[in-house]
């Protein structure tokens, strides 16, 4: 139970790309206070969080509302995940999500899609629907995972200025690699089910 939770936890941050959102955020946030700028990370990561949260509580009942298959979820998260893990790895200059724009954000673009972004959205509604039995576990972990979330980006600024743009670079193309290894996964995992279902 322990490591299934770990897991939840890493997995969400991958996603959520903390580390990766720490440049475009301390961009996005370069023109508002210092006192203002927490308050706006930790409002974004709150909204995020909730967002998260409603797709996971409502996994189960939007598939069926859509019609749609866990396989479909599964393969459609794998492909969306493994194009953002491509663009961590090989980094664009607008980033993981394409060009942003500065001021100050509300809801867009930080909360959706930097923070609660397309894989994220389909990791945690595939983490209820799987096994919805430990939806408390799941959303435990997604509490966690944005706490940490949080925290990285309240810390943003002088944690781009000590490690520097290359050393933040290099954490979010590992951060990429290792979510590309996830990708394939879950990919794997609905064209497995997708197989089974045709016998």
């Amino acid at each position: 139970m322990q490591s299934e939770f770990l897991s939840a936890v890493v997995l969400l941050l991958l996603v959520a790309d903390p580390f990766g959102n720490v440049p475009l955020a301390n961009a996005m946030l370069a023109d508002v206070p210092s006192g203002r700028r927490r308050l706006v990370i930790a409002r974004e990561c709150i909204l995020a969080f909730a967002i998260l949260a409603a797709f996971m509580a409502g996994g189960q009942t939007f598939l069926r509302l859509m019609h749609l298959s866990e396989t479909s979820l599964s393969i459609a998260g794998g492909v969306i995940l493994f194009m953002i893990a491509i663009r961590m790895v090989f980094a664009h200059p607008e980033g993981a999500f394409g060009p942003q724009t500065r001021g100050e954000p509300f809801i867009v673009p930080l909360a959706t899609p930097l923070i609660a972004g397309p894989s994220a959205l389909a990791t945690a509604m595939l983490m209820a629907t799987r096994e919805p039995d430990k939806l408390w576990m799941w959303e435990g972990a997604l509490a966690a995972a944005m706490a940490v979330t949080t925290l990285i980006l309240l810390a943003g600024e002088g944690l781009q200025r000590w490690m520097g743009e290359r050393a933040m670079q290099a954490v979010e193309r590992l951060m990429g690699l290792i979510l590309t290894a996830i990708a394939i996964e879950m990919l794997l995992g609905g064209v497995r089910m997708f197989v089974q279902g045709l016998k």
